[in-house]
């Protein structure tokens, strides 16, 4: 394990030229209403990007998934064109507004009751596949080897399906599935889990990687069969972060990913909030509204937009001016600094 100042050493340089160098080197992608900012911390350790997602023209994220650190090293070796990396792709979807998305599967008794009830889908997935999920007893609990099985077979068959059987049945589908978050509620999604973003607007934040692999849902290229192989299957809701409160008016989200954690701040025109000063580097997004940022001495406007960088071991301070200022933060997982020299 590197001592951590080893990981940040290169990182602690003057905080308002990291703000200029940032606004200027983020990337700002535009897909029709599609709004991405793509900025990223990096050191030996530890990595991470944020995006901001806003579904303005009501068209889906792919229905895709992220391998672990050990399939990404295979893929990467097997075609490294299409998997850029041998990295992990951990992530976490903060909603800004109500935030809807497909992600993870159902419970056996739902997925039974679908089949039951939804024809079309029994028609996609084979009478066969469908026949191997109603034969297995539900004994509740962690699904097993059997369940997993069967719920591999359906959503294969279901992913492998061509355009013209997968339209008829989709809108019947994505009603079970569908996962509804609240402003300031986030959604963590694992290695190995399917899903897929409808509608909203949300902070994502995730580590270093391109590694996707799609299955549906995009005009992308789709690797069925090794999404299908590397999916965990396991059914049930997914885990939905509601924060911790470090202040009145920031809220601190912690996946249980050693990569990243993400602040909320959302500040009231004329309040102030001050994020501490800790170990790690920090990358500041201001979502919406204007207001003034200072460290020490040094201090300057921030603007809907705006991505700033903060080194280690600045304290920063926040207000907001002519309207309400909604600003992110995204560092280095705090568990990541547990029982390192300092």
């Amino acid at each position: 394990m590197p001592m951590a100042t080893d990981v940040i050493a290169s990182l602690d340089i003057s905080f308002v030229s990291c703000c200029s160098l940032f606004r200027r080197g983020c990337r700002q992608r535009r897909v029709g209403g599609v709004v991405f900012y793509v900025l990223g911390v990096t050191s030996t350790s530890s990595c991470h990007r944020v995006a901001a997602w806003s579904n303005g023209v009501g068209k889906a994220l792919s229905m895709q998934a992220h391998p672990d650190k050990e399939m990404a090293k295979e893929l990467h070796k097997m075609n490294s064109n299409l998997y850029k990396d041998d990295n992990h792709k951990p992530e976490m979807a903060l909603a800004v507004t109500t935030f809807t998305a497909l992600c993870g599967f159902i419970s056996l008794h739902e997925l039974k009751q679908v089949l039951e009830g939804v024809h079309e889908i029994v028609q996609v997935v084979g009478i066969a596949s469908a026949k191997q999920v109603m034969d297995i007893h539900d004994r509740g609990g962690a699904p097993t080897d059997e369940v997993k099985s069967a719920l591999r077979s359906v959503f294969t068959q279901l992913m492998s399906a061509s355009k013209e059987m997968t339209t008829t049945v989709i809108s019947k589908l994505k009603s079970r599935l569908l996962v509804e978050s609240q402003a300031g509620e986030a959604l963590c999604l694992a290695a190995n889990e399917p899903h897929a973003y409808l509608s909203g607007d949300c902070i994502e934040c995730m580590a270093t990687s391109d590694n996707v692999a799609r299955a549906g849902l995009t005009p992308k290229h789709r690797d069925v069969q090794t999404l299908c192989s590397m999916l965990t299957y396991n059914q049930g809701y997914p885990e939905i972060l509601s924060g911790l409160p470090l202040s009145p008016y920031i809220t601190r989200y912690l996946p249980p990913f050693d990569e990243f954690e993400v602040d909320r701040c959302v500040l009231p025109t004329g309040s102030s909030a001050v994020f501490p000063a800790i170990p790690g580097p920090s990358v500041f997004l201001a979502f919406a509204g204007e207001g003034t940022l200072k460290t020490g001495s040094c201090g300057g406007i921030v603007t809907e937009g705006d991505v700033m960088f903060g080194p280690a071991n600045t304290e920063i301070t926040i207000t907001a001016t002519a309207t309400e200022l909604q600003i992110y933060r995204a560092g280095i997982n705090s568990s990541f600094f547990h029982g390192l020299s300092i």
